[in-house]
Formats: C-alpha cells, structure tokens, sequence
C-alpha cells in the first residue's frame, strides 16, 4: 500500500532535508519530492513536525527484551530480541556474543546463518570473543578467553552469512590471520585489549577497521603511549563504536572522540543486555549475577557488565550534550552501515532504499517505526 508521509523534516542519513514528502510501498522508498508536489488522497499522512529518519543500526546488541544471546542462541532468541529493539527504533542490528564455550560460539554462528535474510533487520553477527586479551577482560569470563588456531579461523570464514563481525584483540590473534579474515570479508574490529599504539596500527594495517567501545576495556590515551584509544582516534578510516550512557564514558570523553573523529568516524552502539528494551532487572552472565543499579548493569563485584540502554537512548544522550542532532542520527544510522562495510542503504531516506524509517517528535519521542516488509532489510 502507497503511503505518503510529510509534515516532519527528513534527515537522509547525512543531512536534514526541508519541505519534502516521502512515497514508500511498505517495501521501498519510492520517491521524494516538494511537498507542494506530493499525491493527494487518504494514503497522505501529515507526520505534523519533528524527524522522519531512516531506523536506526545498532552493530552491538547481546540481548533485550529478557533474553541474552549468549543464553539462548538460537533464531528465536534474534526474532526475540530484534523485535524488542525495534520497538524502540532500531530496525537493523548485530545479535553479538560473547566470550563464551565453543559449542555457545557454535550455536550462535549457526542461528545468525538461519535468520539473515529471514528474521527482519537481522544483518549477521558480531563474534566479540573469546580472541581477546585476559588483560582487559570487562565481563568476559577470563577463563574462556584464549588465542585464535587456524581452526577458529576456518570456522568465522566458512560461517559468515551476511554481516559478520569479529572483536579481537593483537595479543590473541597474530596479524596474518586479521588479513585473512579481512580477505574473507569478516569485519575486524580491536577491543578488549592492552595493545600499544604501535600493535594496534599493525594490526590496522593488517586489515582491521574498527574499534569496540571506544575508551571501555583497552589500554587508554597517555601522552607518550597513546594505546588503543590513540590508535582509534587518529587512524583515518577506522570506525570506533561508542557506548553514549552516562556510565561507560564521561561527558568530556565522549565531546573528545566525537570532536576528533567527527559523525563519520563513531558508531553510536547500545552494548545492550536483556534489561534493556523492557526487560527485568535482574539477568545471569555465564555463571554470575549482574543487575540494575542506578541505570547501571554491574556484576557483584561492580564491573560494568553491558548497558541497560537502546540506540535511540543512545542519540538521545549525546544530544543531551550538545551534540547536533544530524550528528548524532548519522552515528546511529550512516556511520554504522559503513563500519560494516554496506552500502548504507538501509539507513538512509532515498529512493530505492528499503522502508526503514521512525518518525520522532521535537522531543525526541518515537511516534512510529517503519519496517521493510522485505525479510532482513
């Protein structure tokens, strides 16, 4: 069914565009064009102000809704928790696992295989772990981390279906294998790691071409070791994901890395777990506790373990600094469709994009999502 939506300014993914209307289908984006010049008919539907913006993309969701991936890898668990997030504006995402035992690892490689192209918005999967460095473990069980063997390697290549992911780090994974897992199209991403300037630029070189939650669990910015964190920062045409939540990162380090990458160069990312999205407070990690504490999700002995927010949350916040708003919409939507290496059609408003869209009021309040009707946009 034709539907024409105008009345509300269009963000396209890069820039705000005024006194426009949308055609879509339900499928795609079939034109848009001066309001002045929209059809007319009981498909027109005026939005009356805000932001009609494509859905959000969020690379790193482990749960939601209740349900933790790692818990439950299975395609209704990504149904599951796809669903709950798109309640709240994201339309495309990332079912991630974590550290865990090989037949979890197993398990979750083969539920993403079933649900690209299936499961709506289900873009592949993002492996964060068990390649990382025991050294900047976060809440990854550290017994469970270990180097990758070739074998692990022919396993990420011969499973990746759509979009696939991978957080490693240089201590667990020498950069021969990061350039083959680039030449297979894997996306390589650093994180949970200690390596220096000199080791991450390697590994960049390699092949790698993101960070993992920029600042949280690798080695910092120093004046005379610029870490991980320095490495991300100025290395051009590398993508940081960033947790914008109140806990993870301070205000002034968020206004830095935003500052010095700019909207093309972060990807805002939910982190989330099964709290988030409306579930309960209370969830298992493995075999340990964590809860809601102040907005907070923290293990029992207080190590952040996750966020208890959405993506829209997410813009929401970085707004709430003073970021414009087009900045922070291109971070959730553009920036991360290219961290993944799309074309970034599912994230922008243009003719022949698919249909993924929310319209949010002056406040920021999500009035309506739009999904494509064609499985997996």
């Amino acid at each position: 069914m034709i539907e024409i939506l105008y009345g509300a300014r269009l963000f396209d993914g890069h820039r705000f565009l005024d006194d426009r209307a949308l055609i879509h289908d339900g499928r795609t984006i079939l034109d848009i064009a001066a309001v002045a010049d929209r059809p007319f008919g009981p498909a027109a539907l005026d939005l009356g102000g805000g932001t009609l913006a494509p859905g959000l993309v969020d690379v790193q969701i482990n749960g939601g809704g209740g349900v933790l991936f790692n818990d439950t890898p299975t395609p209704e668990a990504i149904r599951t928790i796809g669903e709950a997030h798109r309640r709240h504006g994201t339309t495309s995402f990332l079912p991630t696992v974590i550290t865990d035992r090989p037949e979890i690892l197993d398990a979750a490689l083969a539920a993403a295989r079933a649900c690209v192209g299936v499961v709506p918005g289900c873009l592949g999967i993002h492996v964060e772990g068990p390649f990382i460095d025991p050294r900047r473990a976060g809440a990854h069980p550290p017994d469970l981390i270990r180097r990758m063997t070739p074998a692990d390697a022919d396993l990420l290549v011969a499973a990746r279906a759509g979009v696939m992911l991978v957080t490693l780090a240089p201590a667990s994974v020498d950069n021969a294998t990061v350039a083959r897992l680039a030449a297979a199209g894997v996306i390589v991403s650093l994180g949970h790691s200690e390596a220096s300037d000199a080791e991450a630029r390697a590994a960049f070189e390699a092949g790698a071409s993101a960070v993992t939650h920029l600042f949280n669990a690798m080695s910092q910015l120093g004046h005379r070791a610029p870490g991980l964190v320095g490495a991300g920062l100025t290395e051009a045409g590398v993508i940081c994901g960033l947790i914008a939540d109140g806990h993870h990162v301070a205000d002034a380090a968020l206004k830095i890395a935003i500052a010095a990458k700019g909207p093309a160069g972060i990807a805002l990312i939910s982190d989330a777990m099964p709290p988030a999205a409306g579930g309960p407070d209370e969830f298992q990690l493995g075999d340990r506790r964590a809860c809601r504490r102040n907005g907070r999700l923290e293990l029992d002995d207080g190590t952040l373990a996750g966020a208890d927010i959405t993506l829209l949350d997410a813009v929401r916040y970085v707004r709430g600094l003073g970021v414009p708003l087009e900045t922070a919409l291109q971070m959730a939507t553009t920036t991360p469709l290219n961290l993944l290496g799309l074309d970034g059609k599912p994230a922008q408003l243009a003719v022949g994009s698919p249909a993924n869209m929310i319209h949010l009021d002056r406040d920021l309040g999500l009035t309506r999502v739009w999904t494509a009707s064609s499985p997996g946009a």
